[in-house]
């Protein structure tokens, strides 16, 4: 087995795991507008849809909506306290009878036949955690896709302001004065991340050429019974335009949710999340915005992608 899914499933399988993922979008703007993008995305894109997978579904951010609106759905992960939590949270929507629930890997999907689901999505990144094998396991999800597919990876020139800006994450703080015990090291600890802050212009160029985040650092944690983060491959946009297409992915449309978001400061962002109309109004725009071709690779975090399975001939 790869270290990149030992790594993962050591990571995605801590107990609190299902508990922090659920709460994202009460804690953070930039989860906010991102869950806000991506579920307009989907409505959109619904057309002769009537079952899905949606890989790395976590604590059913999208499977659950999707379930309320009648369709059948694959929620598909490799984390047990993430399936549990999604399972309490159908259970509580009333739609468990909508969704089946599955533990697994994105590595391996051979479960499933080709052009088994009208809509596959994969969000927040879970493609990017299986590196190396990041592009076969898009060819994979292709496969057992019907109609279309809609899946975000890590943005590689989303994800190098990083290396300059140790504070990022503070931006986007939805309540300052939350109990939540990341939400307050973030606050913490910004002194300390200013003053021991300092560029590393060989870091910047070589995820810049290279686009993995971590490797042998990681795999010794492991080793040691540490829970490092997952091993990660960061995207180019035209990068993953081309793996799709090569995979016979039609009409492949990029968009970069965060874009607009990330020029605002903490201050603004919270005032505009507190008037519900500005709020609506910021959201559609950040959506108008942030599907842009120009600023796609500058989303937040992720890169999203969307494109058309061509029908197979008669």
């Amino acid at each position: 087995m790869d270290y990149s899914r030992k790594i993962s499933e050591r990571m995605w399988n801590l107990p609190d795991k299902g508990e922090v993922e659920s709460r994202r979008e009460q804690l953070f703007i930039d989860d906010i507008v991102q869950k806000a993008h991506i579920e307009r995305a989907i409505l959109e894109h619904l057309e002769g849809v009537r079952t899905v997978f949606d890989g790395g579904a976590g604590c059913g951010r999208f499977s659950i909506p999707l379930a309320k609106l009648g369709y059948k759905v694959t929620h598909f992960d490799i984390s047990q306290p993430m399936l549990d939590k999604a399972q309490k949270l159908a259970k509580e929507a009333g739609v468990l009878e909508n969704i089946t629930f599955v533990k697994g890997a994105l590595e391996d999907l051979s479960a499933y036949a080709d052009r088994s689901f009208d809509l596959v999505l994969s969000f927040d990144a879970p493609v990017s955690y299986t590196y190396p094998n990041q592009n076969q396991v898009i060819g994979e999800l292709v496969r057992i896709a019907k109609k279309r597919i809609l899946l975000s990876v890590t943005s590689r020139l989303g994800a190098l302001p990083y290396l300059a800006n140790p504070l990022q994450k503070n931006q986007f703080i939805l309540d300052p004065d939350s109990e939540d015990s990341f939400v307050q090291w973030c606050l913490q600890n910004r002194e300390n991340a200013v003053r021991g802050f300092s560029f590393d212009r060989s870091a910047a160029e070589k995820l810049l050429a290279e686009g993995v985040m971590g490797g042998e650092q990681e795999i010794a944690e492991y080793e040691r019974g540490g829970t490092p983060w997952c091993i990660t491959y960061a995207f180019l946009p035209e990068e993953l335009a081309e793996v799709l297409e090569a995979h016979g992915v039609r009409d492949v449309r990029l968009a970069g949710p965060g874009a607009y978001a990330r020029t605002i400061p903490n201050e603004l962002l919270r005032k505009l999340m507190g008037d519900p109309e500005q709020r609506a109004d910021f959201l559609d725009f950040c959506y108008r915005y942030d599907s842009q071709p120009s600023v796609c690779g500058m989303g937040k975090d992720n890169l999203l992608a969307i494109g058309e399975i061509p029908a197979q001939d008669a």
